[in-house]
């Protein structure tokens, strides 16, 4: 035999040399939540090693993140019950959980870590859906994206690097750049998730935030079973001024990754959602596979279909075990 692919496996210098892909902190952001009204941190059940963290406790987590040497941190707020409406008026309000821990955050990390921002109302409506409804039940759309617009700005003017549109309406990534620009935000990125699919993955997430979803969002996330629709939506993002496109969930939808990351000329995102790190953490619990190598996988999965941001709820954790 002449060609024996073999000799390039003999050795872990040998492997190292030739390997393709590579992960490293600087391509990882942690998915973060913050709660109002708690004194400690409070643990996810379904997200085991997951918390909705206090505003000293967040703070303390964003420091963690760039010592670590991770890009960013991505925050969620999780309002009180009784904070919620039909409107999500709390995502607005100067004292709302998430404007108020952008603050504090982006005062403690500066510019050391980039802070990133979720821009959608369904942890703050009474309803669960990511806009405000129409009589008949249905989000709507542009409305909602009005909303998104001004929760951007606000955003930015407490100190956002990047904010994330995530509620996929028609034409919020071009009211949000348009808003942006016009208060002067100009230099705030926007990531764009620009093919999320209405998936079941999301479970432990909904968790994660005290989402009262009622029904589905299946109106406006993608169809598990579409691809090309992707490409559109992408695509339209990336005209309307997207600076970065997410595709979301991660590893169920590798191909989506691989096509979007083919198709666009600016940076590609993918989010590892709560449902994939929850399926590896109950099967290691149970002595199933080997945690760490299902985890290292998983991440340089994402990154070999073409990822050059990963969002994972492992990024910390992982960044600080390749440090060691």
């Amino acid at each position: 035999m002449i060609n024996r692919p073999r000799r390039l496996r003999t050795n872990p210098a040998m492997r190292g040399m030739v390997s393709e892909n590579r992960v490293e902190a600087r391509h990882l952001v942690l998915p973060a939540f913050v709660a109002d009204g708690i004194d400690e941190a409070r643990p996810i059940s379904s997200m085991p090693g997951q918390f909705q963290h206090t505003l000293d406790g967040i703070k303390k987590l964003a420091n963690e993140c760039a010592e670590a040497g991770l890009a960013g941190i991505m925050l969620f707020g999780v309002p009180k019950p009784e904070d919620k409406d039909a409107n999500g008026t709390k995502a607005l309000a100067p004292d709302g959980i998430l404007n108020r821990a952008i603050r504090e955050v982006r005062d403690e990390v500066g510019d050391g870590l980039l802070v990133m921002t979720d821009v959608c109302l369904d942890e703050f409506t009474d309803h669960g859906h990511c806009g405000v409804l129409n009589p008949d039940g249905v989000v709507n759309n542009d409305l909602t994206v009005l909303l998104y617009a001004e929760m951007a700005r606000i955003h930015a003017e407490c100190g956002a690097h990047i904010v994330a549109p995530s509620g996929m309406m028609d034409g919020q990534v071009l009211a949000i750049r348009e808003a942006l620009d016009d208060a002067d935000h100009d230099d705030v990125a926007i990531m764009a998730y620009g093919a999320k699919y209405a998936s079941a993955f999301y479970g432990p997430f909904r968790e994660a935030v005290g989402s009262s979803l009622q029904g589905d969002r299946k109106t406006y996330q993608q169809d598990p079973a579409n691809a090309r629709e992707a490409l559109r939506e992408v695509f339209a993002d990336v005209e309307q001024g997207a600076d970065i496109v997410m595709v979301k969930p991660a590893l169920p939808y590798l191909d989506i990754l691989r096509q979007v990351a083919d198709a666009v000329d600016i940076p590609v995102a993918a989010y590892n959602v709560s449902g994939e790190y929850s399926m590896v953490e109950a099967a290691a619990a149970n002595g199933w596979l080997d945690r760490e190598r299902t985890i290292d996988e998983s991440l340089l999965a994402i990154r070999r279909a073409g990822a050059d941001i990963t969002l994972s709820y492992w990024a910390l954790e992982w960044a600080q075990r390749q440090a060691r």
